[in-house]
């Protein structure tokens, strides 16, 4: 799907808020953008960027610096060496790629593991009169659920019951075990906006009740526009979040209902197992899914979803 006027105005105002962050509390002090996309004529040539602060152009980092890797998993295995390539680039202005000439992708193709957080926000939970959580619920999806931040949610013949689910996610930027929650952000190296698509028969009624199938059908996990440094977002727990479909505003909140914050999540995930950079952590949904509303409201093919996230970007797919 093209990327439309009104999410490149968005997309615009978001960098504009992006500078340079000396004192930085993510994996790098630097405030950027950092896409994955390839060339228009090249489609199997993965690359990694910088978006420009005008938002419409993306410095090549490979082509600024041939020793550079071409995806976002690898950059991030560099640490901090390759996230101060990545700001050398952007402040150079060289190596500038036009955005008509490039097909964004999700920042991060084949993680290693796609965590997910279940009943995290208070207002989700009262939705559906169910307690506040005691602990994190941890699921996972896939990593073939990834889909790009404009691409098709591809409608599974098995499900006629596909909902929608805005939510914050972030990537994790660095090997790690047994975190302390008050390190815990040095491990992140940045956030991206996600649609955590679930089908609700699958995860509701089949399966024994459990989450995975009905979360990790091919393209059930849009993801993007940018990898978000951890610097240029003021307040990651305290942003407006939305969900429209056919540009009606289905979900509408803030990152501050969230019960466990991104230091918790990392703290007690890394409990069970090793996170490595390229980790995506998707941290939950607000209220007005489409399961619990009177009647109950699923996608169908020719929907458009929209999920945006103040400061962090917006994700456009159609249901086909």
């Amino acid at each position: 799907m093209r990327l439309p006027l009104r999410s490149l105005c968005l997309l615009r105002s978001f960098s504009n808020s992006v500078k340079t962050n000396p004192g930085g509390r993510g994996l790098c002090s630097a405030a950027m953008r950092l896409v994955q996309f390839h060339r228009h004529g090249d489609e199997g040539g993965v690359r990694v960027g910088v978006e420009q602060v005008d938002g419409l152009g993306v410095v090549d980092l490979k082509a600024f610096d041939p020793s550079m890797p071409s995806t976002m998993r690898e950059l991030l295995e560099l640490g901090d060496k390759g996230l101060e390539c990545a700001q050398r680039a952007l402040l150079s202005n060289q190596c500038v790629l036009e955005r008509s000439d490039i097909r964004l992708l999700s920042p991060v193709l084949a993680p290693e593991k796609v965590v997910c957080v279940g009943m995290n926000y208070r207002d989700h939970c009262l939705e559906q009169n169910a307690p506040i959580p005691k602990e994190p619920i941890i699921f996972s999806k896939f990593p073939n659920a990834i889909t790009g931040p404009y691409d098709d949610i591809t409608l599974p013949s098995e499900s006629q019951e596909v909902d929608w689910e805005v939510e914050l996610a972030f990537v994790i930027g660095r090997r790690g075990k047994h975190i302390k929650e008050e390190d815990a952000l040095s491990y992140v190296a940045g956030f991206t906006v996600a649609n955590d698509v679930s089908a609700r028969d699958w995860q509701m009624k089949r399966n024994g009740k459990q989450w995975l199938l009905g979360k990790t059908f091919d393209s059930f996990c849009p993801l993007g526009p940018a990898l978000v440094t951890v610097d240029a977002v003021k307040d990651p727990h305290n942003l407006g979040i939305r969900c429209l479909v056919n540009g009606d505003t289905v979900q509408s909140s803030n990152t501050d209902q969230m019960i466990f914050k991104t230091e918790t999540l990392v703290a007690w995930v890394s409990k069970f197992v090793t996170l490595t950079p390229g980790d995506v952590f998707l941290t939950g949904t607000p209220p007005g899914v489409g399961v619990f509303r009177k009647p109950p409201v699923f996608l169908k093919k020719g929907d458009v979803v929209e999920c945006q996230i103040d400061q962090v970007g917006s994700i456009l797919n159609k249901v086909v």
